[in-house]
């Protein structure tokens, strides 16, 4: 009975530590061929959005990274990138805003980008701080209709993905909202708050295709 007491006790400790298993995605080398699709749980048909995940990146050499990319058949509708000189930017169908803020490394990073439609406002968290808000594509509204990638940058529907572009490194808890989060809800998911998941992407409920080899792990949050 000692064995089943002692793993009741660890559980017991685990709730009350708040701790919760999550899947992990791993990128350990830089490619053309691995990638992972979301399946959005309702159409990405935004004029508002919050998007939040944990990243960390390891990569020789100084590129840009691709973090996220929702892509419909003409347009790439939203890309969040790590640029070449260490900015963090956004793009939603043409020019990117773009902001000066610590270098992501292979140090776990809690990222969020909001932006909403009627006021432009643009703004980014890092680790539940908050940025300088920014105007952007005011009256835009992100279509309908894409695929959600994780780990490269389709220049076609999907395809057309380059190696030097491709994300190397860990994602996970990858939350999408169509509203703009109160910074409050956004520094507790950082904490680890069992906050209310996305509703666009809902990283404990969304479908995920593996493409490659992509380490798929469970670990705890």
């Amino acid at each position: 009975m000692r064995p089943l007491i002692g793993l009741f006790l660890i559980a017991v400790s685990m709730a009350l530590a708040g701790s919760v298993p999550i899947k992990t995605l791993v990128f350990s080398t830089a490619t053309s061929t691995n990638y992972v699709e979301m399946i959005p749980q309702m159409p990405m048909n935004l004029t508002a959005f919050t998007l939040c995940m944990r990243v960390a990146i390891e990569l020789s050499g100084r590129r840009e990274v691709i973090l996220f990319a929702y892509r419909t058949r003409n347009y790439d509708e939203l890309h969040v990138w790590r640029e070449l000189d260490g900015r963090l930017s956004f793009y939603m169908a043409g020019g990117g805003v773009l902001f000066k803020v610590p270098e992501l490394g292979a140090l776990q990073t809690h990222l969020c980008i909001t932006w909403d439609s009627a006021s432009g406002l643009a703004a980014l968290f890092l680790d539940g701080k908050r940025s300088l808000s920014k105007i952007y594509r005011k009256g835009h509204t992100v279509r309908a209709g894409g695929r959600v990638i994780l780990g490269q940058d389709p220049d076609s529907f999907l395809g057309d993905f380059e190696n030097n572009q491709s994300f190397v490194g860990e994602i996970f808890d990858v939350n999408m909202w169509d509203t703009v989060l109160a910074d409050s809800m956004i520094q507790g998911i950082f904490a680890g708050k069992r906050v209310a998941r996305g509703n666009v992407l809902d990283w404990e409920k969304t479908e995920l295709i593996i493409n490659g080899d992509i380490k798929v792990a469970t670990r705890e949050l």
